[in-house]
């Protein structure tokens, strides 16, 4: 086949998917006193994220000197964000509370407040749900939806500070761990709403 750019720009209808139309929708246990003012901030100052990825092992069987490859089981890798630190550090002082509540800074015991002692919600309660949504550039419609199950952070990076960095905004980065990821098509939902 002859290169033809029109051909290419036929197949290309929608001008393809920008990775600047996203949100994330962050959840935060209840124990958290500011998680209600970060969820609603995160939708605003998540700057970076991406939608997930996921692996099936391979599992190697060994037959008369040859290697038979089985699929094994799925992984899921962590999901990183990166967010804009306001001066009243609302989603970092949130997130901080979120890391004490599953393990104290001093004390190194866990918050009552994060786990459920009722049978009838058995399990954590310092691990929440999250969603991320990639938005159409045209008509700002939400295209995809991936939602993270039984999520809760492991790592909170660092802020840096530095004399020399005029005219920029700090920015910190957050390292979560989830159970799993579900997906759907999204042409009728608005999480906006």
């Amino acid at each position: 086949m002859a290169f033809n750019v029109d051909q290419f720009r036929t197949a290309m209808a929608n001008d393809g998917a920008r990775p600047n139309l996203f949100e994330v929708v962050l959840a935060f246990p209840q124990f958290v006193s500011l998680g209600s003012k970060a969820s609603s901030q995160a939708r605003f100052f998540c700057k970076t994220a991406f939608l997930p990825g996921s692996t099936i092992g391979a599992v190697t069987v060994p037959y008369f000197g040859r290697e038979v490859k089985v699929a094994g089981n799925r992984t899921f890798q962590d999901w990183s964000i990166t967010i804009i630190n306001e001066e009243d550090f609302t989603i970092r002082n949130a997130f901080e509370q979120w890391h004490r509540g599953i393990n104290g800074n001093v004390t190194n015991l866990r918050s009552p407040g994060a786990i459920t002692t009722s049978p009838k919600a058995p399990g954590t309660s310092y691990a929440v749900d999250a969603e991320v949504y990639q938005y159409a550039k045209l008509g700002g419609q939400p295209i995809k939806k991936y939602k993270f199950v039984g999520m809760f952070p492991n790592d909170l990076g660092q802020i840096d500070l530095d004399w020399g960095s005029n005219d920029t905004v700090e920015e910190f980065t957050v390292t979560l761990s989830y159970q799993y990821w579900t997906t759907e098509d999204t042409q009728s939902a608005n999480p906006s709403a």
